[in-house]
């Protein structure tokens, strides 16, 4: 089997939990088919990370270890951070690609 076929269990930490319930209570106050659709959308793609998660590019900044995390881009606004450690995909944060992100240490 190779690394390409492998199923990946992934994790999602409770402060991405967070995260993401803010970004869908903030979208529910303009429309709560939008939110509804963006938990929808989240959900899929992080379940997409059980397969293939290394085919996402790293995630690189100055204050972090180089190559540790990769990302996923959602719903063309949310960065799903994660890091890969053995067959294992931990979840660690799901930013709005809008903000700016080196205010928010992983």
């Amino acid at each position: 089997m190779t690394i390409d076929e492998m199923q990946y269990r992934v994790r999602i930490a409770p402060s991405a939990v967070d995260r993401m319930e803010e970004h869908f209570e903030f979208l529910a106050q303009v429309s709560s088919s939008a939110a509804d659709k963006l938990r929808l959308e989240l959900k899929k793609d992080i379940q997409s990370l059980q397969v293939m998660p290394y085919r996402n590019p790293s995630y690189r900044k100055c204050y972090l270890q180089p190559e540790k995390y990769r990302y996923l881009i959602s719903q063309k606004r949310y960065r799903i951070i994660y890091q890969i450690v053995e067959n294992t995909v931990f979840v660690d944060d799901i930013q709005d690609c809008r903000q700016n992100d080196d205010k928010d240490l992983i």
